[in-house]
């Protein structure tokens, strides 16, 4: 029975950026190990599971702004002196064992990248698909109330802020496959019932049970890539799997706007039930666990069977119980949400930008009926704008972001405040694109002029969202995905809650003014990244944040 290791010895780097990709933090375990922080000296290092609690626990008292650098740690899982010597730990078979999913053929890697790829397209496409219908809805329910005419679509995100902390630790104990068909077939279950509801009330319970689980590829995706796909070639797996949440929800309403007209804003469900049933077939057929924890869990399991040996232990255990894995999802991103200067700022800005793409997708139609006259399945072409400027900032921030971003890190001189010089841009293009489109609107210009406004806004919206995120786990790095569950939920809320009140808001105010005020509090927020570029390294510094 050989349990050997493999020859690479994974940096701390490559554990923190993998742990981020799969949405946990990096002192849990992952593909590559996990960082446990230990007494320095090696022969005070404790192995008794009593001492690993203590250690874990005097670990959760770190501060968490001064993750990048530890005062002393250990990474879990790489390959050691102690490891081998220990013939009761189960790794796989060498650095060519086939049950290792980077050694699986291309094929079969790159139809499961595809596969992800496009149900993480559709699940956020369907959050916005059905918005030209909505006044249908709003007809067919007999409703009048503008609240609800903007929370049927909004809600959907408000299951996004649940749906990520229950789903993320679930994975950690029974694996990614499982929890990519439970929630792909409840998807489709709550997709089905949205269209056959029957009043306002039924509608909305499952548009919110849509957006619950139909989170989870998102939070699945980057870590199933991770898992398959070496860090060479892993930029064009993530930038295909990056433009499901980037551009679905823009193409969404394109698409509807037809079938709505077609068939009826209820053929708007069925046609995402349709496409998510046939993905879920094919999932459940092709699609095998990628998560290294669960498949030498599995292995384990087995080999103690076929031994009788109990003291078998699985190389990426982490010995965390069910408790400990929920107090990490849920706890601790609300801690550095409520706690960390960082973290709460760089939320907040993300989440403000993030709601005015909501007010928009709630009021695209009619603002685009109202003042230019469009009816039917041309009320979707509003959101082509939106969508293209939304592409063109994902590659622009590829290209120039990434590409400063390496210089320093050739360098030698990268300091996580330089992910933000691009934001800093992108910064003064929302405010800019609002009064474009806003004003236009209100004097009922060519109709390109406020779709060119509404690109403008894509464009800074993604210049502002991608540095912000990324950031975020440079700032945190084993704490990353903490971070990012405290910024998805609170952005998400924000997109949930705030548009109920956009359709008052250009009452009262105008497309014109209506529109000018939000400008003004997107141009509030552009000196953020600018004083951290300035103060940020002091603020984590003097940082005492404690987790």
């Amino acid at each position: 029975m050989a349990h050997s290791l493999q020859p690479h010895r994974p940096t701390k780097a490559e554990i923190i950026d993998f742990a981020a990709l799969e949405g946990h933090d990096a002192d849990m375990p992952s593909n590559l190990g996990s960082i446990h922080h230990v007494p320095s000296n090696p022969s005070t290092r404790p192995h008794s599971p009593s001492n690993e609690k203590d250690v874990k626990s005097s670990a959760l008292e770190k501060d968490i702004e001064k993750g990048a650098n530890p005062v002393s740690s250990s990474i879990a899982g790489e390959p050691d002196e102690e490891a081998e010597r220990d013939p009761n730990i189960v790794d796989f078979d060498g650095p060519d064992d086939p049950q290792n999913p980077m050694n699986w053929g291309f094929t079969k890697k790159w139809g499961m990248v595809l596969l992800i790829s496009a149900i993480t397209f559709l699940t956020p496409l369907a959050s916005s698909m059905f918005a030209p219908g909505v006044p249908e809805v709003m007809r067919d329910f007999g409703s009048t109330n503008d609240m609800l005419e903007g929370f049927m679509v909004s809600v959907y995100v408000l299951g996004f802020s649940f749906g990520p902390l229950i789903i993320a630790p679930l994975s950690e104990m029974f694996g990614r496959l499982p929890l990519y068909h439970s929630c792909n077939l409840l998807f489709i279950i709550f997709t089905i019932a949205a269209a056959v509801s029957t009043n306002m009330s039924m509608f909305i319970v499952f548009r919110f049970l849509m957006g619950t689980v139909g989170g989870a590829p998102m939070v699945l995706g980057g870590g199933t890539i991770a898992d398959l796909i070496p860090r060479e070639h892993r930029g064009t797996a993530m930038a295909v799997w990056m433009m499901g949440p980037t551009i679905g929800p823009c193409v969404g309403p394109i698409i509807g706007g037809f079938l709505t007209v077609a068939k009826g804003w209820r053929w708007n469900f069925w046609f995402v039930a349709i496409v998510a049933g046939a993905f879920f077939v094919i999932s459940f057929i092709l699609m095998r666990e990628t998560s290294a924890p669960v498949i030498l869990e599995r292995k384990t399991k087995k080999l103690r069977a076929e031994t009788g040996n109990e003291k078998l232990k699985s190389k990426l255990d982490s010995g965390l119980p069910t408790k400990e894995l929920f107090r990490f999802s849920i706890v601790r991103p609300a801690k550095m949400l409520t706690r960390s200067t960082i973290c709460f700022a760089i939320s907040l800005y993300v989440a403000i930008t993030y709601t005015y793409l909501y007010i928009l997708f709630t009021t695209f139609t009619a603002v685009f009926t109202n003042q230019y006259h469009w009816h039917g399945g041309i009320t979707g072409l509003s959101f082509l704008g939106l969508g293209v400027g939304s592409l063109v900032g994902q590659f622009a921030y590829i290209h120039y972001g990434n590409r400063t971003v390496s210089k320093h890190i050739e360098r030698g001189d990268f300091k996580p405040e330089q992910r933000l010089h691009i934001m800093c841009i992108g910064g003064f293009f929302l405010p800019i694109g609002l009064l474009i489109y806003g004003w236009s609107a209100n004097f009922q210009t060519h109709y390109m002029v406020p779709l060119l406004g509404t690109g403008i806004i894509g464009f800074g919206l993604l210049m502002t969202f991608m540095p912000a995120n990324t950031y975020l786990v440079d700032v945190f790095t084993t704490h990353a995905a903490s971070a990012m569950a405290a910024n998805t939920v609170l952005r998400s809320l924000m997109a949930a809650l705030v548009p109920l009140s956009s359709q008052k808001m250009y009452a009262a105010l105008g497309l014109g003014w209506g529109n000018s005020l939000l400008a003004f509090v997107s141009l509030a927020l552009v000196p953020i990244p600018f004083l951290f570029i300035k103060y940020g390294e002091r603020i984590r510094a003097r940082s005492t944040v404690k987790l």
